[in-house]
């Protein structure tokens, strides 16, 4: 595919980003034609080089996150490290790192160092808890920003234990929350000329996503809790058994209700005072969701949502991974793609859900091995001639 149908072709980005949030981050802008240089300590690489699932001595998560990008391995604590990431800083446009709150700035290669070189730089900081406050300091991963942000509280059965997500999915929101804030910072320089730093906590992104959680408390000074399936707000509104599973049905409107009860053959339901208008099913939604699933465990799941899908009411089955890799929707929007990896073979990952009208066709590269592209970005971005290159590879920076 040429460049111009890549929306984000000839945007060069520093990434110095490991684990979930930062390469997701990067990943996306790298699907979308950026020009991705991802800097890799050296000897080890990012963290994910060693997470699972692992095969052959690699690892199937970095290969995901990664994908699209190119790899070289420094030693950061040497100076000639610093002075090649300063030469890339005055190509690049946007750099991306997630680090704890002061690593990069005690290496040399933070915003005020690198605004230095290129004064128009975009760089960007995801941390657990941001870069000001009383938490900045604090080691973070996705589950103490899930618990911390609220999402374990409203996580898990009534009573019962919280839960995180299964997915990472703080640390999704906080790469995409700075993706965007890229783009953002990116369109306000092409009008000023103006670059800036940008701070993205995975705290500040969990609490801002609390949908209506949060104003509940604010203007009815009840705060919500663990409640399993349910909506806060609408009933019924649940995962309900079936004769071979569970079925989710999603009624937030008395049209709904309407359409839900024809087909349970319960218009007794739809005509009684306690299930008139929503915040009615909501307060006796206990009653009403055991004569709802009274009527889905007399069929199979594939029946109630047969059944549900011709009047319009919401309804899904619960898919597993298994189910979601044949999916027939998943194919169809170009949600599974198969790239060759020199050393696993062709994997499926996840595609970009990203869908432009003249952009759509994307391509997927192989994730970098560890170091890969030293050659490339040193003698062809940098421009260093074989001796120079060599004598940075004597002095064992790489």
């Amino acid at each position: 595919m040429s460049d111009n149908k890549k929306p984000l072709a000839g945007v060069k980005v520093i990434d110095f980003t490991r684990v979930y949030s930062g390469p997701y981050c990067t990943m996306l802008l790298a699907d979308l034609g950026a020009e991705v240089i991802k800097i890799e300590k050296k000897g080890t690489g990012d963290d994910t080089h060693w997470f699972a699932p692992r095969k052959d001595g690699e690892s199937g998560y970095f290969t995901y996150l990664n994908r699209n990008k190119k790899s070289i391995a420094l030693d950061l604590k040497a100076p000639e490290s610093v002075e090649i990431v300063k030469e890339l800083a005055k190509w690049a446009d946007i750099v991306v790192e997630n680090f704890s709150p002061g690593v990069v700035g005690r290496l040399g290669i933070g915003y005020k160092d690198l605004k230095k070189v290129n004064p128009k730089i975009i760089y960007g900081s995801i941390s657990g808890f941001g870069q000001t406050g009383p938490y900045k300091k604090k080691p973070a991963y996705d589950v103490v920003c899930q618990a911390m942000g609220g999402f374990m509280a409203l996580t898990g059965e009534k009573g019962g234990k919280p839960y995180k997500l299964g997915p990472s999915i703080v640390d999704a929101s906080a790469g995409i929350h700075m993706a965007f804030a890229l783009m953002v910072a990116l369109h306000y320089r092409d009008q000023t000329g103006v670059g800036q730093f940008i701070d993205v906590g995975m705290m500040d992104t969990a609490f801002s996503t609390l949908e209506n959680f949060v104003v509940t408390k604010s203007l009815m000074g009840e705060a919500p809790t663990r409640n399993g399936n349910a909506n806060l707000g609408s009933a019924p509104f649940n995962s309900y058994k079936t004769k071979d599973g569970y079925v989710t049905i999603a009624v937030a409107n008395n049209s709904l209700f309407d359409k839900l009860t024809k087909v349970m053959d319960r218009r007794d339901l739809f005509k009684a005072e306690q299930y008139k208008e929503n915040h009615l099913r909501k307060q006796n939604e206990e009653e009403l969701n055991a004569e709802v699933e009274k009527w889905t465990s007399q069929f199979t799941t594939a029946e109630v949502v047969e059944m549900l899908d011709e009047v319009s009411v919401p309804v899904g089955p619960i898919l597993g991974v298994d189910e979601l890799l044949e999916d027939p929707h998943l194919k169809e929007r170009g949600m599974l793609v198969d790239i060759p990896h020199p050393l696993l073979g062709t994997l499926t990952y996840p595609g970009n859900p990203l869908k432009f009208s003249e952009t759509s066709e994307l391509c997927f590269e192989a994730a970098p091995l560890l170091g890969e592209h030293k050659d490339y970005i040193l003698k062809d971005i940098l421009g260093m001639d074989e001796e120079s290159v060599k004598v940075l590879e004597e002095k064992d920076i790489f």
